[in-house]
């Protein structure tokens, strides 16, 4: 690990830790933008045609599952009827 020695100009006081690591702050910032520049780059987008196809497999899928969800719920609901109903509950 490196360390770094940091002057205290014209008598200021502090802590010569807490100096040197806001200067290390600021180049692992910078670091992190260009690297994040150099990954976006190489992405591959959709196209808008990807995008919307894909857009309404989730649409019908979504309304599929929540048909079929609301099936069961109801056919649930009703045998627990049947049952209460059974039992005098």
């Amino acid at each position: 690990m490196a360390t770094q020695a940091v002057k205290v100009k014209n008598g200021e006081s502090g802590n010569a830790i807490t100096e040197a690591a806001s200067g290390v702050g600021e180049k692992v910032t910078s670091s992190l933008a260009n690297e994040t520049r150099l990954e976006m780059k190489q992405v591959t987008w959709p196209t808008r045609e990807d995008v919307v196809s894909t857009t309404w497999v989730v649409v019908v899928t979504v309304a599929f599952f929540g048909v079929f969800l609301w099936l069961v719920d109801l056919g649930v609901q009703r045998a627990v009827q049947a049952i209460f109903k059974k039992f005098g509950v």
